[in-house]
Parts: structure tokens; sequence; C-alpha cells
């Protein structure tokens, strides 16, 4: 029995195999971890929206929306409407332990000995929330921020309500129970957000993409901690010979403590 042969038998007995190798490996990867999550955000969102029996629905779901801004566009992950207010859902999808608070400007990624820093999603959040307020001509204490992280990632400090697993998304929009808009406000609002959304498109995709990537090369050119590489920030003695002296500060104070005088 020649090579071949032998070969093709052997593969013959095991074939099945190789398929349930590439569907455990395919379970594994961060992006069916990060499709699965949005299924799960999405499911518990459209759950909502569901009516009992006959009753109005009390909340309207739009996902994926690109809005025009000053500067450029922005894009939303999904906007559910309701009588007790506009819910802004922002998904991440990121591994490891997750380290930060409602203030802190940067947030900490950590997979392993690895660390890195990321932008406080509830301050890129923020940017969408006046949008909306802008757009749609609403109290910005009727819209609210959500941040649900999906993906094999880890909370390690305490997290405002507002932030939260996929599971815990529509539980904290359920704790708002107070009715803020009318029936018919807040059948305007869902016609106002499909009116203002720009419409989906190759031309909308490349505009927005090059929008971020402008932002991503203004902050490049940030100023960086020479100890640590956080982002440095304006500060302002308090108290001493020097009171109101400016100076750079590095952001993750007091965990780095580095300063440069201004030049």
């Amino acid at each position: 029995m020649d090579f071949w042969a032998l070969f093709s038998g052997a593969f013959a007995e095991v074939w099945y195999v190789f398929p349930l190798v590439i569907v455990a490996l395919l379970f594994k990867s961060r992006w069916f971890k990060g499709v699965f999550g949005e299924f799960l955000v999405n499911r518990q969102l459209l759950k909502l929206c569901r009516p009992a029996k006959e009753t109005t629905a009390d909340y309207t779901l739009v996902k994926d929306v690109t809005l025009p801004t000053e500067d450029g566009t922005t894009q939303v992950d999904h906007i559910l409407v309701s009588r007790f207010g506009v819910f802004v859902v922002e998904t991440k999808n990121m591994k490891g332990w997750i380290f930060g608070s409602e203030k802190q400007r940067q947030w900490t990624q950590k997979i392993y000995r690895h660390s890195s820093k990321f932008q406080n999603p509830l301050h890129q959040n923020y940017k969408h929330i006046k949008t909306l307020e802008s757009l749609l001509g609403i109290d910005i204490d009727k819209l609210h921020s959500v941040i649900v992280f999906i993906g094999d990632s880890t909370f390690k400090t305490e997290m405002p309500d507002n932030v939260t697993y996929a599971g815990g998304c529509s539980r904290y929009i359920k704790t708002f129970e107070k009715v803020v808009f009318s029936d018919e406000e807040y059948r305007r609002l869902i016609e106002q957000i499909h009116e203002v959304k720009l419409t989906r498109g190759i031309l909308t995709d490349i505009k927005h993409r090059q929008h971020v990537k402008a932002l991503v090369a203004s902050k490049s050119q940030t100023k960086r901690c020479v100890r640590c590489g956080s982002e440095m920030v304006m500060r302002e003695t308090k108290r001493g010979d020097n009171k109101g002296k400016q100076f750079w500060g590095c952001s993750s104070y007091p965990k780095c403590r580095a300063i440069e005088e201004l030049s």
C-alpha cells in the first residue's frame, strides 16, 4: 500500500474531527464573542420593544445610526427611544481585566502582564448624547448613556450602574419608570431620528472613517508622559509660592506623578 492510499484511509477515519476543531476555534475567537455579544444586546433591546398583548410599545430601537456633527460625523450603536427617556447605548468588544471610574479620562485594559489605555467610554458616549440633544432639541436630562461590554472582559473596579455587561443592559434601562414623554412626543422623536440620521451607504461610511482617522491623527499629537506614556494634562498649582502657575501633569496621577514645566 503506497503512502497516498494510507493517508487517504487514515483521513477517511478522522475527517469529521477537522470541522469540529474549526468550529471550536471559531467559538473561542474574539470575533465570535463580539458577534454573539452584539446579538445578546440586540435581543434584549428588541425584547423591550415587543408590547404585551395589544398595548402600545414603550420602546423603539434604532440601530447603527450615523449622525452629522459640527466637525464631521459620529456613529451610535443603538438608540432606544421610550416614553421614559432616550437611551444611547454604546457597546465595547474587549477582553481582559477592565479598570476605570466615572470621572477618569482614560480606562485601563490588562491582558496578562500587558496593560493599555483607552478612552473612558462614558466620555465617548457623551458626544453622542450632546449631538442628540442638539439635533432633537430635548433636555439632556432625558437622554441616558448606557455602556455595554461584550466579549470576554471582567470589571476589576466598581463601575457606575450604567456600565454593564450584555445581561444587565435591559435591567438598567427598566429602572427608569417615570414617564417624561407623551405618546405624541414619543412618536415624534422616532420620526426625528430617522430624519436627521445620515443615509447608510458607502459614501457615508467613507466620510465617517475619514473623520475617525482625523481624530486619531490629532490625538497622536497629544503630549505623552515620558514615564508611563499616558496623556499629559494641564494643571495648576493650588498653594505655595507658585500658586496659580500652570504645568503639565500625568493623567494617571497618583499612580504616576510625572510633571513637566510649560515650555
